[in-house]
């Protein structure tokens, strides 16, 4: 068995938050050090959060919406986005509400805007890109359970919440 110290494990969330029309809202990514990309709402699931629970957080965090549909997990990617790293992204989708997106995090995003999953913008974040790879950024789609890049569907359950 291979050693894990050293190694840097990542729990994640991407919010897939899509409007009336289908469209997907991601955000322009500027945080110093990075390249800029465009990504999904999300980040880092805290101890004691489910996915759920953390796509809220972060969706209200980022963007001050508060009162998107119920969530449901329907994706979960796994990446290497680096030697020592492994990053477990839990897709959650949700619906818009009456709340539009604001910047709340102008450090990290210069704006919010929606795109067709049809006519996504390049560059996107990894994890976003996983993501929205597996569900082709429908909320509809049937729940993948592990997916370690693009394209690769290694357990597909019709399974929902």
């Amino acid at each position: 068995m291979a050693s894990t110290v050293g190694t840097r494990q990542v729990i994640g969330v991407g919010v897939i938050l899509t409007d009336s029309a289908g469209r997907i809202l991601l955000g322009e990514r500027i945080k110093a050090g990075e390249t800029r990309s465009w990504c999904l709402p999300g980040g880092a699931v805290e101890p004691g959060e489910t996915f759920e629970a953390a796509a809220l957080r972060e969706l209200a965090e980022e963007t001050g919406i508060g009162d998107a549909s119920r969530p449901r997990t329907v994706t979960i990617a796994l990446d290497h986005p680096g030697d020592a790293t492994v990053r477990v992204t839990a897709g959650v989708a949700l619906t818009l509400g009456a709340t539009s997106p604001t910047v709340t995090e102008p450090q990290v995003f210069a704006a919010w805007r929606w795109f067709p999953p049809d006519q996504l913008p390049s560059p996107l974040f990894p994890a976003t890109a996983h993501l929205l790879a597996q569900t082709g950024g429908q909320d509809d789609s049937p729940v993948t359970l592990y997916a370690s890049s693009p394209g690769d569907h290694y357990g597909v359950s019709p399974w929902r919440r």
